[in-house]
């Protein structure tokens, strides 16, 4: 299969100079054509108002037209090459950045874009028949806006395994396409990317928590030593900040429209008038936001200590941190339970780095609860707050997996934790309610009842513009 290099793959790493790696994508492409195809979108369309990149200058990767999805330029991008780069942190602190994979490190840096790289088809998997009930045409092609995305994230790590692995990474990208979110043979590597999204309020909780993590984790690559990962991760957080808009933005529709109808028919039981009530957002709050928290893996970790000293791997921000860099004196304090409470302990900084990374992302992740509030506050409601949970709540992986701690953070065995979790997390009749509530919505400018409509519409479009086209 002949492939345009610069129309049909927009890129700005000279593929059509590189005769290997031509060969090894034009072998991959039309698997990855075959995935989208019995993978990606279930909801047929003759074409979608999208944003897709063609080059990394605003102009470029905000770049607007109308889009058939099977015609969508999966383009290649890292971010400009700074020559003068060098390394921020760990025992290569101050060298220049690597252009190619050092071969002491070849597995560790493979496997960290394998498991960056499992994650953005996963979603899309998960994704694939929310379509099918989307509650606007504007929801509609945000959700195909986030998909198309998470598919051209998984170009960008396609692209850095054919180009610096040889035959394993090619091995690696032919086995991203054979994974499946969900499979009883051949799950995705993740927990949180086997679980189901069969919903929109599912959609929106998953492009605010597990999205948000995705910006942590590739916020710590774009750290490492290995200039091209950096630069590819670079590029895709300028994309990934959309994803989470959808999620922040989607959540303040559904939580404005709660609030909307508990004042109109002066109660809290809004199930009955077609809304989602605050206690069943809290408990979808709880269950996504504890899943992406498992994201982070254990508290303490040798192998994240290891990637941080040999430089594939920074922290959030690290060139803003006012320490050494090296942490091999440092300290912090974590949680973890204590028999039938939970203690602080004092630990190695450099062991507790998804600690520490975790740490920022909960911070971020209070900024939308603030936000929901206020939206409650603006309504005069006030003796309803959303909240997120303790950090040990519903935990399968760190030091709270199998220990029993409720949203507000006390320990209890676990009859009380059975008894109280239809309380804490969406039950049967919870996801029955909202389920019931998603009737796609197609013609344009109309909007499902159950949440409120967007402040604006996209690139300056109206609300009622035609942004999916059947």
């Amino acid at each position: 299969m002949s492939i345009d290099y610069t129309e049909r793959i927009p890129n700005n790493v000279d593929l059509a100079g590189d005769r290997r790696l031509q060969r090894a994508l034009e072998s991959w492409q039309p698997r990855f054509l075959q995935w989208w195809g019995e993978m990606g979108p279930a909801l047929p369309t003759q074409d979608v108002y999208l944003r897709t990149a063609v080059d990394v200058g605003r102009a470029g990767w905000a770049h607007f037209d109308r889009v058939r999805l099977p015609d969508y330029r999966w383009g290649i991008f890292l971010a400009e090459r700074d020559p003068d780069r060098r390394i921020a942190f760990g025992q290569h602190q101050g060298e220049p950045v690597w252009q190619q994979v050092p071969g002491e490190h070849r597995a560790s840096l493979q496997r960290l874009i394998v498991v960056q790289g499992d994650t953005e088809p996963a979603s899309v998997e998960q994704q694939r028949r929310l379509g099918l009930t989307a509650p606007s045409l504007y929801d509609l092609r945000n959700l195909f806006q986030v998909n198309v995305e998470e598919g051209r994230h998984l170009w960008a790590m396609v692209y850095l395994l054919h180009a610096y692995f040889g035959r394993s990474g090619r091995d690696e990208a032919e086995a991203l396409l054979l994974r499946n979110s969900g499979s009883e043979d051949s799950p995705r590597i993740l927990g949180a990317f086997n679980e189901e999204t069969p919903d929109w309020l599912s959609f929106f909780m998953f492009t605010y928590f597990t999205d948000r993590d995705g910006k942590y984790q590739l916020g710590t690559l774009k750290e490492s030593a290995f200039d091209p990962l950096s630069r590819t991760c670079e590029f895709m957080l300028k994309e990934e900040a959309h994803h989470m808009f959808v999620g922040t933005t989607g959540v303040d529709r559904v939580v404005e429209r709660t609030a909307q109808l508990m004042r109109e028919h002066d109660t809290d039981d809004i199930a009955r008038h077609g809304g989602i009530p605050l206690p069943v957002i809290q408990k979808y709050l709880n269950f996504h936001y504890s899943v992406s928290l498992d994201l982070f893996g254990g508290e303490t970790s040798t192998n994240v200590a290891n990637y941080y000293s040999s430089g594939l791997k920074g922290r959030w921000q690290e060139e803003r941190r006012g320490d050494d860099h090296v942490l091999t004196s440092a300290v912090t304090t974590i949680e973890r339970p204590g028999g039938e409470r939970i203690v602080s302990v004092e630990l190695p900084a450099l062991t507790a780095l998804n600690h520490d990374l975790r740490t920022a992302y909960i911070g971020d992740c209070e900024t939308g609860v603030t936000r929901w509030n206020r939206i409650l506050d603006s309504h005069g409601i006030t003796g309803h707050r959303l909240a997120l949970p303790h950090v040990g709540f519903n935990r399968k992986v760190g030091a709270f997996a199998g220990c029993h701690v409720t949203p507000g953070g006390r320990v209890v065995d676990a009859a009380t934790w059975a008894a109280g979790r239809p309380a804490w997390l969406p039950a049967p009749a919870d996801k029955a309610h909202v389920e019931s509530l998603m009737h796609p919505m197609y013609e344009p400018g109309k909007i499902a009842a159950w949440l409120a409509p967007p402040r604006s519409g996209i690139n300056g479009q109206p609300l009622d513009y035609e942004y999916v086209r059947f």
